[in-house]
């Protein structure tokens, strides 16, 4: 078993890409356009993928977010430069995860839990 896609509710798709896929470094595989619209985009993370899509099929919380999606860094220093060169502040971090918010309030970690670190 492993996780074959994530998907996000986002309020503004091409937003949400400049954070993931422009700050991150994710790939877009798909996009799609209804009637003039992005209504998601298709991000490569690794052997799943992320989803950043304008609604959600299926009952959920109408705002917020309870959830957060992390990615595996080689290391944090370069990352915390990278996010404070972009304006992204960091909300919380540990000794081996930092923690960020993505546009739409999304919580997003970066970590290297579990790599042998110096």
């Amino acid at each position: 078993m492993r996780i074959h896609h994530l998907a996000l509710r986002v309020g503004h798709c091409e937003r949400a890409a400049r954070f993931y896929s422009g700050l991150l470094g994710l790939e877009e595989i798909r996009r799609t356009v209804e009637q003039g619209t992005v209504r998601s985009i298709w991000l490569s993370a690794g052997d799943s993928v992320l989803m950043l899509e304008l609604s959600l099929r299926g009952r959920g919380a109408a705002e917020g977010s309870g959830h957060v999606l992390v990615f595996e860094a080689e290391e944090l220093g370069s990352w915390e430069r990278r996010l404070e060169g972009a304006g992204i502040p960091l909300a919380d971090r540990t000794d081996s995860t930092l923690y960020v918010s993505d546009p739409d309030g999304h919580r997003v970690g970066l970590t290297v839990f579990g790599r042998a670190v110096p």
